[in-house]
């Protein structure tokens, strides 16, 4: 028997999970847990797949009011870029997300901008809607440099962020530590519902059963916001992590001591995986 508690950082850059798993550091695993804060308790949110994208584009600088014919307008690339992915909008399900910024605009307002630069995280429950998704925002990209003249650089992430695999077996066993401890989990029509972020053990997900709750913190700040922030670093928060904290451990023991557990948790994720098959080449 071993307990490995292992550190994984760089999520939201890179995917420091991706990188462990390339390097063997969840080989001969049997379960992986880890939870992440939120608004409300839950043994499982529907994390969803993500690809990032940074889109560079390269025109020619000339002044903007001597001979604004002379110059190619990266600027306008981009801001056409934007305005067709707000049009796809409506073609897109309710379920895919696309969100960016423009991180280069330009330098001065005389000098016809000769190069942009945008960043967008593109989301969708699937790797098989994923790949859909990102073909279309690609076209965007494609027909705003067509429109300008303008020459486009298109460079995804790294690493995609594979959705995170449900294990009932796991979140029922866990359900039932955390509410012997006096948690409240939301509803399953909440879950069903409802949408979560993107994160890289989604990928684990796909190599070993893995458990992702969400907890409460005391607090109905959002996420990636100062509010939140100061409320996880605070005092009252420590509880909720604790207790959540230990009704993992009680999970863990679960799985320890009653192997059936285990086999239920196995026959979990190979029905999972076999649902997901088509969709992606598992990392």
């Amino acid at each position: 028997l071993q307990i490995t508690v292992l550190g994984t950082p760089a999520e939201e850059q890179g995917g420091g999970k991706i990188d462990l798993i390339k390097a063997g550091a969840f080989d001969g695993l049997d379960v992986v847990f880890m939870a992440h804060p939120s608004q409300e308790n839950a043994a499982y949110l529907p994390d969803v797949a993500e690809h990032d994208v940074a889109v560079k584009y390269y025109g020619k600088a000339s002044h903007a009011a001597a001979y604004p014919w002379e110059g190619v307008n990266a600027l306008d690339a981009a801001v056409l870029a934007y305005n067709n992915l707000s049009v796809l909008r409506q073609q897109m399900k309710p379920t895919w997300r696309v969100h960016g910024v423009i991180k280069n605009g330009g330098v001065k307002p005389n000098i016809i901008p000769s190069y942009t630069e945008l960043e967008f995280y593109l989301r969708a429950p699937s790797m098989k809607d994923l790949s859909v998704l990102t073909e279309k925002v690609e076209n965007c990209f494609k027909s705003a440099a067509l429109a300008t003249g303008c020459k486009v650089e298109i460079k995804g992430g790294e690493n995609d962020y594979y959705n995170v695999l449900p294990n009932k077996s796991l979140q029922k066993v866990y359900k039932e530590n955390g509410k012997k401890l006096g948690i409240e989990f939301i509803s399953e029509d909440c879950i069903l519902n409802g949408l979560s972020g993107s994160t890289d053990f989604g990928n684990v997900t796909f190599v070993v059963p893995g458990l992702h709750p969400y907890f409460y913190i005391g607090s109905d700040a959002l996420n990636h916001t100062e509010q939140y922030t100061e409320a996880a670093g605070s005092q009252n928060a420590q509880f909720y992590a604790l207790r959540t904290a230990k009704a993992l451990a009680m999970t863990a023991l679960d799985v320890i001591f009653k192997p059936s557990l285990l086999e239920e948790v196995r026959e979990d994720f190979r029905q999972v995986k076999l649902k997901e098959e088509g969709q992606i080449n598992p990392v």
